[in-house]
C-alpha cells in the first residue's frame, strides 16, 4: 500500500479515535469536574479502542492475527498513554496551559508515534 494511502487513512481514521478521545475528555472534566490528566488518559482508551479496530482493517490491511497484533498495538499504546500522561501533567500542571491546548499539541506528538510504531512494528 501506498504510504500516501496510509497516512490519508491513518488521518481519517485518527478523526473519529479524536472525537471518542476529546469527548470523554471534555465530559469527564466540563460535567464530572475530573482533574485534566487522568480524564484525558481515560479520553486515550477510548480512542485507542477506536484506533485499532479501524486502524487494522482500513489503513494498514494487515494480514497479523488479533491475536498476534493487539498485544503490539497495546504496547505501542502504553508508551503513548505514557507520553499522553507526561506531556500533560507538564503542560497543565507545570506551566498552566489549558487543558485543550495542551491536549491538541499532545495529540499531534502522540500520533506522530503511534503511526511509526504501528506501521513498523504492529502490523507491518
Amino acid at each position: 500500500m501506498l504510504l500516501s494511502r496510509q497516512i490519508s487513512a491513518f488521518v481519517i481514521v485518527g478523526l473519529f479515535a479524536v472525537i471518542a478521545h476529546y469527548g470523554a475528555l471534555i465530559l469527564l472534566v466540563e460535567a464530572f469536574q475530573w482533574e485534566p490528566v487522568p480524564a484525558t488518559l481515560i479520553g486515550y482508551i477510548c480512542g485507542g479502542v477506536t484506533s485499532y479496530s479501524l486502524n487494522r482493517r482500513h489503513t494498514f490491511e494487515s494480514d497479523r492475527t488479533h491475536r498476534e497484533a493487539i498485544w503490539r498495538f497495546c504496547a505501542v499504546a502504553a508508551i503513548g498513554f505514557l507520553i499522553t500522561g507526561g506531556l500533560m501533567s507538564v503542560f497543565v500542571e507545570k506551566f498552566q496551559i489549558p487543558y485543550l491546548l495542551a491536549q491538541v499539541v499532545t495529540t499531534g506528538i502522540v500520533q506522530f508515534w503511534s503511526f511509526l510504531g504501528n506501521k513498523l512494528w504492529t502490523f507491518g
